[in-house]
Order: structure tokens, then sequence, then C-alpha cells
């Protein structure tokens, strides 16, 4: 094994190895060669070589003093070392390699797709760390990538993003050792990331039929070669003054009277510091601008919790239901919240806030959850679906909530059930409920979209049929306008470009893939997380909050609320 790195950090390394008598014992001496400088350290079988690989001249004559032997079956492995070089001098390492080495593969992983929302937070966070990603924007796709390494003479190239690589070259055993190392809810953020990074292998010689792999043509879904995508323009919210509280994620909202949105809970900006929220943000329209106003939930009843549900019926409750503060800590109470203008707007606005004691037997808390307001014989329940638990990572159970009595009620429920599944979507329609998307058990975005349809002895489930397939997506949000389904947003890893909105006739089971143009909105606008709220006499989405906290990169919000055009389709 050869390790070539900067020089200065060849010596650092060196002397972290040579001060651990295990790790001389495991490389089995620590002989220094060649000029000080060079930090170069000599094992058995490990060659730690310190230079500039732009130096290609220099490290080609190195490599040769120490002993490589170029006719030997080699692996090459660059993670995330030749993007941080200019153009030029990454792409004569690529093709020097390609030269000496007669039978060799050639593995990367780096990163791509540095134009949509989060690539450019990506961007920005490497920009700020001084290490630029050079060919990020020269080279910022797959198909780009491998053309790269075959114009620079190597023979074959196949390249996935971590996705595709995580789901279907990881054995499940792996999997599920990993998933169960510790609490982890940061979907969104993982599958994102994973999104932007590939594993690339290039080969020649004797290796050219042996990669570690095949994409599969299947595992992504390219609707929009088949038809133009339509564009819906959005704009800003204006609101009076700028508000901190409305930059927030995993959070409800809900239109509780005309132009008068409540939202609670989530994590953003508190005091100046990110953090899990417990105030109740009103926001309502007075003229062309948006008002909005914090308010505290002085009986600390709300608690801090994300990944609840909010629903707004139709009597001007609002229910809250469930949420986490951790993983570990699940929120099991029920909370009504009513909201009464007064009729003289936000100024005059009351809200109420009160738990909730139910009958029955209680389901088993959960978080990114949905909950939607049904009817079966002409008496309302709330719809609870899905979900997920300390104790698993999916639910598929359901339940039935009596808005007259706070009841909970065994319904009947004919026909196949939908796969078990957290952070989808629900709406009402018809009096039941539609369920879109989310995450099944493997841990992969749904496409599907079940309707709970009413009947006279109860409800049935019943699958919607579409002429086209609909791109699988979570942590999106979804509304019916004209018995048009319309998904706004969400994750996806089975697609690449990513629509924005995707209009659903659901009868007649056509899709339409939007893209949203971005030209009003001057930072990244991320569609996952966030909250709408259908105004649906204007034809407009209003969207509030959306982002997410990144291992990698930070917390990410979205700065204010936006207004998504809907379009007439007939």
């Amino acid at each position: 094994m050869y390790e070539v790195d900067f020089p200065d950090v060849v010596q650092r390394k060196a002397t972290l190895i040579k001060n651990k008598q295990e790790l001389v014992e495991l490389i089995g001496c620590t002989d220094e060669m060649g000029p000080t400088q060079m930090g170069y350290l000599c094992g058995m079988d490990y060659k730690l070589l310190g230079i500039d690989l732009s130096e290609i001249m220099e490290l080609d004559n190195a490599l040769r003093e120490i002993g490589i032997n170029t006719a030997c079956p080699t692996l090459l492995l660059s993670e995330v070392v030749l993007t941080y070089m200019k153009n030029e001098s990454s792409s004569a390492v690529i093709r020097w390699a390609a030269d000496r080495f007669s039978s060799a593969v050639f593995v990367v992983y780096e990163q791509i797709r540095p134009y949509d929302p989060f690539g450019q937070v990506m961007r920005q966070h490497f920009a700020q760390l001084n290490s630029t990603l050079h060919a990020l924007v020269r080279f910022p796709g797959k198909e780009a990538q491998q053309k790269r390494f075959l114009q620079e003479g190597w023979e074959e190239c196949l390249c996935v993003d971590m996705n595709e690589f995580y789901v279907r070259y990881i054995p499940e055993q792996e999997k599920q050792r990993i998933e169960m190392l510790e609490p982890f809810d940061e979907y969104e953020e993982w599958h994102l990331k994973c999104s932007h990074y590939i594993i690339l292998c290039a080969s020649k010689g004797d290796f050219i039929k042996y990669l570690p792999f095949t994409p599969s043509p299947d595992f992504y879904i390219n609707k929009l070669s088949i038809r133009d995508p339509l564009r819906l323009s959005v704009s800003l919210c204006e609101t009076e003054t700028e508000n901190p509280h409305l930059r927030r994620f995993a959070h409800c909202s809900a239109l509780v009277a005309p132009h008068t949105v409540v939202t609670t809970g989530g994590f953003g900006n508190r005091v100046g510091q990110h953090a899990r929220l417990r105030d109740i943000l009103l926001l309502a329209k007075s003229g062309s601008v948006w008002k909005s106003s914090s308010i505290r939930d002085d009986d600390n009843l709300l608690t801090e919790r994300m990944f609840h549900s909010m629903t707004a019926l139709c009597d001007s409750r609002c229910l809250i239901l469930g949420g986490r503060t951790s993983p570990l800590n699940p929120i099991t109470n029920i909370l009504c919240l009513k909201c009464d203008t007064g009729g003289g707007g936000i100024s005059d606005a009351r809200l109420s806030l009160k738990a909730i004691e139910c009958s029955g037997t209680m389901p088993s808390p959960r978080w990114r959850h949905s909950a939607t307001e049904v009817i079966y014989r002409d008496q309302k329940y709330l719809f609870i679906y899905g979900g997920r638990s300390p104790n698993k990572l999916v639910l598929g159970d359901w339940h039935f909530l009596s808005l007259r009595d706070y009841s909970w009620t065994d319904i009947p429920v004919d026909g196949p059930s939908p796969e078990s599944r957290h952070s989808h979507c629900a709406c009402t329609w018809k009096g039941g409920a539609l369920i879109t998307g989310g995450l099944g058990i493997a841990q992969v975005p749904l496409g599907s979209i079940f309707h709970l349809r009413p009947t006279l002895y109860g409800f049935v489930w019943e699958r919607i049929e579409m002429i086209s397939s609909v791109i699988p997506r979570y942590s999106h949000t979804a509304h019916v306008l004209d018995d048009k389904l319309i998904l706004l947003g969400g994750v996806l890893i089975h697609s690449d470009p990513i629509p924005e909105v995707t209009l659903i006739d659901l009868k007649t089971g056509q899709s339409f893939d939007c893209y949203i143009d971005m030209n009003p909105v001057k930072w990244p606008l991320m569609l996952h997380n966030h909250s709408s709220v259908l105004l649906a006499k204007e034809r407009q989405l209003l969207v509030i909050g959306g982002g997410g906290n990144c291992f990698s990169f930070g917390t990410h919000l979205n700065h204010q609320p936006i207004l998504v055009h809907l379009p007439e389709i007939r």
C-alpha cells in the first residue's frame, strides 16, 4: 500500500504512527527514506509518501524510487482528493495513472450536483473552509465524471451515487447493524448528502470487466425526458417585519381562519441559537402584507416537539398529536388549539391551548406520522396513520379518534393495507384520506398513493392507479384542489433532476411534474421538512420554513415564507 499526501500532513501522520507501538508493529518498521521534507515512511507493506499530487513527474519518480511495480494489478483510491486540485492538475493525475499502470481500477469518492439547493449549501460550506471544489462545476454529474475518465485513457467507467450504493450494495445484515448503532432521525439530510456524493470506478487491462458494481437502470426514474415539465412561479411572502421564528423545520402549520396560519414546534432560531422550539407562531394577512407574532406557551403544554401533527378541523379547532424531543423521547399528550381572531386581525387574535383527555386504548407514541379528518356515518374522526417510534423504525397501524367525545374508536377497514411508512403525507378527500409517499420498511422512498375511502360499513383501502409513475418521495406536503393532488417538495433518491411539484389528476390518473422558477428566491430554497398551507381562493401554497441540520454542513433554514402559484390544469 502506497499512501500519498501533502508533505506536512505526511510528517504529522508519520509522527503519530511512530509514537504508537501497535502501529509500528503493524507496518513492520518505521525506517525513513529519502529527503526529510518528503516525509517518507516505509514499512514492509506500507509506504507513506509526502508529495503534492500536482507535481506529477516528482510523484512518478518517487514511486519508482521506493519500488512500486506498475505491472502488478493495482487499486487506486481517491477519497475527496481530485476535486480540491485545479482541473488541469487532477486530469493529469487521472491520465498519468491510465498510462502508468497496465492493469488497474481507479475508485473515486467525491461530490456532484452543485446547483440544486443542497448543492449550493454544500458549495458554500467548502468555500467557507477555503477548500474550493474545482471539479464540481466542470464535472457536475455522474455522466460528466464518467466521460472525463474515459477521455483520459481509462477503458471502462461506471458511477453511482451513495444512495444507490447504500441501497443496492450494502448487505441487509450490515445495514441493520448500522441502523441500530444509535438513535437516528436525520433521514432527509442523510439522503440528500448521499445524492450529492458518488463512487466512481474506472478500469483498464485485466480488470476491465471486473468492476465492483453495475449501476441499475431501474433505480432511477427520469420522467422529465418523456414530458416537458411545467414551470411554476413563486413570490416571496411579504412580511411586515423579519421574524427569525419563521426559520424552522420539522414543524407544523395550519390554516385556522381565512388568511390566518398557526405554526407550532420544530427546530430553528431561539434567542440567537439553534434549538427545538415551543412557541406558537401566528401569521395573518393584512392587505398585501403578512404580519407575524410569537406567542409563548406559558403552561408548557406544547413542549419542544418536532415531527408532530397539527390538524385543522372544520370547526376551527386544531388537534396537536405526537412528535418527539429526541428519538428516545416521544410526546404522548394530545392538545386542542383554538384561535379567535375577533374580526380584528392578528392584533386581536386570541389563542387557547388545552390538553385533551381521551377514552379508550391510546395508540403507541409516535412521530413522523399523519393525522387527517375523515367522516364515517356523518361523524367526524381524526385518522392517525403510520410514523415511527423509539422501538420501531416504521409503523403501519392506524387509529380513529372521535372528534365528538375524544374516544378512540374501532372502525372496520377492508382492502390490502399500504406498506408501513413514516414521513409520508395525508390530506382529506371525499370524506376519506389520501396517503402519499413516505419512507418504507427498507428506508427507501415510496411512490404509491392510497385512498382510505368511506363505505357504509367502515372504510376500504384503495390504491390510486396512475397512468405514469409518480417519483417516490418523502418529507413533502400534499393538498387537494379541484380533484387535483398537489405534492410539494420532499426528498427523492430515484430521480435526477428533481421536480419540485407534482400535480396528479385523481380522476384520470395523469400526473404532471413541475419545476419552480427560483429566480425570485436569493437563497437555497429547501422544500423538505417544511409546512405548507393551501390558499384555495388565490390558488397559492403558502410555504413556511423548511431545511434541516446536516451532520456535515450544519443547519440550513429557509429565510422567509414563499407563495407558490398553482396553474389551472383541466
